[in-house]
């Protein structure tokens, strides 16, 4: 089971920084700082990992998302409640370590899926809903 791995540290603090947008972990004397974007697009959920390699789905408009919420998990885990109501990943130790140490070359991959396949980390804001029609002429 992810997290269990008893070779990856646990870190001694998490500190979650609302102003900037970026979880805090803190290993001894080594600090990781860490994203909420970076943390929705890699967010370890079925539902963007996929379940099989090759179904992942690429995150896209994730630029100004927030940390709203921590919540442990046992001993293991994170769940992470993001601003845009994802909150079904659940952020092992072992996974963010991963991404913490690996943050650089797992973010330059990202920026290359993104440009790769024409994705944005804004929001889509030039597609709106369609009017309602309220039974009355335009």
């Amino acid at each position: 089971m992810a997290g269990m791995n008893s070779d990856i540290p646990v870190p001694d603090e998490v500190r979650l920084h609302r102003v900037s947008r970026v979880l805090e972990l803190v290993y001894g004397e080594q600090a990781y700082r860490l994203p909420a974007e970076y943390l929705r697009v890699y967010t370890p959920s079925a539902e963007a990992r996929g379940h099989a390699p090759g179904q992942e789905t690429l995150q896209t408009g994730k630029r100004d998302v927030d940390i709203v919420g921590i919540e442990p998990v046992g001993t293991y885990a994170l769940k992470l409640v993001f601003s845009d109501g994802h909150d079904s990943g659940l952020y092992s130790w072992d996974i963010l370590y991963n991404l913490a140490v690996h943050e650089a070359t797992l973010w330059q991959n990202y920026l290359d899926q993104l440009q790769a396949q024409g994705g944005s980390r804004d929001v889509d804001t030039s597609v709106r809903p369609a009017a309602r029609s309220c039974g009355q002429p335009h």
